[in-house]
């Protein structure tokens, strides 16, 4: 057979099979040749650039923004959520409502599911997520949940419906985030259901964190887990810029490891980096440069935020680099 004629073979099989939606059988009845040279045929119409395939990306979705932070940041997983405006309300939701389905669509029966209280961006995720065949065998809540009584009822809540929705176990940590004195807390850690539901913790395979800055959010103060004025006077002094689950960190993820982490009653941030799939939910622009600090320590491993905070993040990049690199390294 002829150059040409090869071609026009090809380039006959690529159209009844891209345009018309024929089948390899159908086309190999209509052409009186074998399925298996319909297939080759098939394959060298994309070699020989007959058949070129192109993504048409909707509108709203950051596929680019997305593949750039996981590359710069050695990320696992990211989601950019579209969002309008830049404010906190907008965000909040926007990026609530990705996580759930990003929960939803990835979760196994067999996770362990670790939940920090206290977060507006969790409760937003838990807010957005609806019944479905999405499983896991235990949520656990790995921040203390006790204190205002009126606030209480958030973190206790946020554990159990996402239980719920999940149709898994929930395992509540019932003791406050924070407590007067590292004696207080070795005394409420001896109890037999705070013991139990600590005891979960290096067993968590995706945990879902919030990111707090040092000023704590409305909702942090109204509970009563945090630390005095002078307190936190005492971490911005020593470099801290965020934390997780009251877990201080610097500018550059490096933990500041002062007197105050010993009254903490939740994961560390050891715990937090050996976790599988160890995702922060978090975005806006009061929260930005805590969230940077996080992934220039590589303190998590995946990302769920909004297109303005990744395309800030992607701005900042380069500075943080070399420490993220030696993050990075260090997880492998």
């Amino acid at each position: 057979m002829g150059r040409i004629d090869d071609l026009r073979l090809v380039t006959r099989v690529a159209r009844l099979y891209h345009e018309r939606g024929l089948s390899q059988p159908d086309i190999a009845a209509q052409l009186h040749i074998s399925q298996a040279k319909v297939s080759r045929l098939l394959k060298r119409a994309v070699q020989d650039g007959i058949v070129r395939t192109t993504v048409s990306v909707p509108l709203g979705i950051h596929v680019d923004l997305e593949d750039a932070l996981e590359v710069r940041y050695h990320l696992q997983d990211v989601v950019v959520a579209d969002s309008l405006v830049d404010d906190e309300g907008s965000v909040l939701r926007d990026i609530g409502a990705a996580a759930a389905h990003y929960l939803e669509t990835t979760v196994a029966p067999t996770d362990i599911v670790g939940i920090s209280s206290w977060s507006a961006t969790l409760l937003a995720m838990v807010d957005g997520m609806h019944p479905s065949t999405a499983r896991a065998a235990r949520v656990v809540q790995i921040l203390g949940g006790v204190g205002n009584p009126s606030a209480e009822v958030h973190a206790t809540q946020l554990t159990r419906r996402l239980a719920q929705l999940l149709r898994a176990e929930a395992t509540l940590l019932p003791a406050p985030g924070v407590v007067g004195s590292a004696e207080a807390r070795d005394v409420l850690t001896e109890d037999v259901f705070v013991a139990q539901a600590m005891g979960y913790f290096d067993e968590v395979t995706i945990a879902l964190v919030g990111v707090g800055t040092v000023e704590p959010s409305t909702l942090l103060a109204s509970s009563g887990n945090v630390f005095s004025d002078s307190e936190l006077d005492s971490l911005r002094a020593a470099g801290a810029v965020g934390d997780i689950c009251l877990r201080f960190f610097d500018h550059a993820g490096r933990p500041v490891e002062t007197a105050l982490d010993r009254r903490v009653i939740g994961m560390s941030l050891a715990q937090l980096g050996r976790v599988r799939r160890a995702i922060t939910v978090a975005g806006g622009p009061r929260k930005r440069a805590a969230i940077r600090a996080t992934l220039a320590g590589g303190l998590i491993n995946g990302l769920i935020t909004d297109r303005y905070t990744a395309e800030h993040l992607l701005s900042d990049a380069s500075a943080d680099e070399p420490a993220t690199l030696a993050r990075a390294t260090a997880r492998t």
